[in-house]
């Protein structure tokens, strides 16, 4: 059976038709501003891809409103418009981090009057305290290593309409940070990202998936992401070489081929495990689907069907 028989496979060029407008509304300086390490964007992408991707949200946005409106005129209420809540799903090192901060600041310039958030499920990770307590330290990144009932209670509650906080989690320090949060105040539009969006936890009452409105699985093969990881973790070395609170200095101390090794290894044993068994299996539950080639290159786009 053919993975993407619910999809339509759409070439870059022809999606880059599907909406028009002569200047993309961003600079080289922003696009810099919110490129992540190793990740490679163009203004050209931002045009061809992205400004047609955000023409479908903007759908999506009046469909909910539209749908509010009349759920108020069945029931003789008013009733307020929830948010828009949008996952961002793919592989640890496959930029997604750059389409979410993309979409945002995209998003921002489309609804000027309306709040744009964005948060990653990073945030809620375990400490590492708790991870070592329960054994879990080596599944760091797996299912089972997220506070999921606590990523539910808080897509609830943005859906209710209600302030949240929720805690960050510090790449520098691969932890939570210690009493600091992000407060969330009843966004119009919220972005989650992270590579567990789409995966299908649930309490006994709802499933992550109830929340979203509509979904983004960033795509590429495997190989390609491998090589962007391991370019990502040197980046990351390099930036960590002067300061010893960065968890990446303990290995600028080491032989580089060794640390390199270390930098396989991790993504055998763990990225690429998750990839296969958690990760990947989610990839036909988004509605839509990027897909790079070399240099991060957007190549064709997959839109569901139904």
């Amino acid at each position: 059976m053919n993975e993407f028989m619910n999809f339509d496979e759409i070439s870059r060029e022809t999606w880059q038709n599907l909406y028009k407008t002569s200047i993309a509304p961003l600079t080289n300086k922003e696009l810099d501003g919110i490129r992540s390490l190793n990740d490679e964007i163009s203004l050209q992408d931002v045009q061809d891809v992205y400004l047609p991707l955000v023409h479908l949200l903007r759908l999506y946005k009046k469909n909910l409103e539209d749908m509010s409106f009349s759920k108020g005129l069945f029931l003789q209420k008013i009733v307020k418009t929830p948010p828009l809540i949008i996952g961002i799903s793919g592989s640890v090192a496959v930029g997604k981090s750059t389409t979410a901060r993309l979409v945002q600041l995209l998003l921002s310039r489309a609804f000027k009057n309306l709040s744009v958030e964005l948060v990653t499920t990073d945030g809620f990770l375990y400490s590492s305290d708790v991870l070592k307590e329960r054994d879990l330290i080596e599944r760091k990144g797996f299912p089972e290593s997220y506070d999921m009932e606590r990523l539910l209670d808080f897509l609830y509650r943005v859906k209710n309409g209600e302030t949240c906080e929720i805690p960050i989690y510090s790449h520098e320090i691969y932890d939570i940070l210690p009493d600091k949060m992000q407060e969330i105040n009843n966004p119009d539009i919220l972005i989650v990202e992270g590579i567990n969006v789409l995966q299908n936890q649930q309490n006994q009452l709802l499933y992550v998936s109830d929340f979203y409105d509509f979904s983004i699985y960033v795509d590429a093969d495997e190989t390609l992401i491998e090589k962007w990881y391991l370019e990502r973790f040197d980046s990351l070395l390099k930036l960590a070489q002067k300061d010893d609170t960065n968890f990446y200095h303990q290995f600028t101390k080491m032989p580089f081929d060794e640390v390199m090794k270390i930098a396989r290894e991790t993504w055998a044993k763990v990225n690429r495990v998750n990839l296969h068994d958690y990760i990947e299996p989610t990839r036909n539950r988004a509605e839509i689907i990027l897909h790079k080639t070399d240099n991060h290159h957007i190549d064709k786009i997959y839109l569901k069907k139904f």
